[in-house]
């Protein structure tokens, strides 16, 4: 059962979700922005009965303003910290997560990730990828200044698959071949 209670690290309270649930490890996502992991990750939670949380959505209810809003007033540095206050404080079970594409970046948050879950990358082509995204100004991606979302690609990739138990490459499938893979995962 979803619920609410505070998590501390040191400033003020934050609400977190938390779960009693203990039937099963979470499924979390992890890739590029615009490869689908908010829209393919209700589905698998749908299809097996679990929860589905969007860390980026989360955030977002949380704060009260947009993640782009948080990096412009904030820097790309606190926006980090914040998104991996706030995966730290997740305490949930036989749920679905769909993650932030920057959540890589935060050892503490990833290893929290994997200690109660099987992360699953995205993965998609650079050229789909930038087909999808055209609004990278506004969208909320933690990117330098004047870099290049291939140029982020490229940065990140090696950590997506680092820190995945399994990559599944998206290109040409639907989101029910998708799903139909994550659920083969987990049995």
């Amino acid at each position: 059962m979803l619920g609410l209670f505070y998590c501390r690290w040191g400033h003020e309270p934050l609400p977190c979700v938390g779960s009693t649930d203990l039937r099963g490890k979470n499924v979390v996502l992890i890739g590029m922005p615009g490869v689908g992991k908010s829209t393919v990750g209700v589905l698998p939670a749908k299809a097996l009965g679990r929860y589905f949380l969007d860390t980026d959505v989360f955030i977002q209810a949380i704060q009260g303003r947009s993640l782009q809003e948080i990096i412009d007033h904030e820097g790309l540095a606190v926006f980090c910290k914040i998104e991996e206050d706030y995966v730290l404080c997740l305490d949930l079970k036989n749920a679905v997560i769909a993650t932030g594409g920057s959540v890589v970046y935060s050892e503490k948050a990833m290893q929290h990730l994997t200690a109660s879950g099987v992360i699953i990358h995205l993965d998609l082509p650079i050229r789909k990828i930038e087909e999808r995204i055209a609004n990278l100004d506004t969208r909320g991606v933690v990117i330098e200044k004047g870099q290049t979302i291939r140029a982020l690609y490229h940065q990140r990739q090696p950590l997506y698959r680092q820190r995945a138990h399994l990559t599944i490459d998206c290109i040409g499938k639907t989101h029910d071949q998708i799903v139909i893979e994550i659920a083969e995962v987990l049995g």
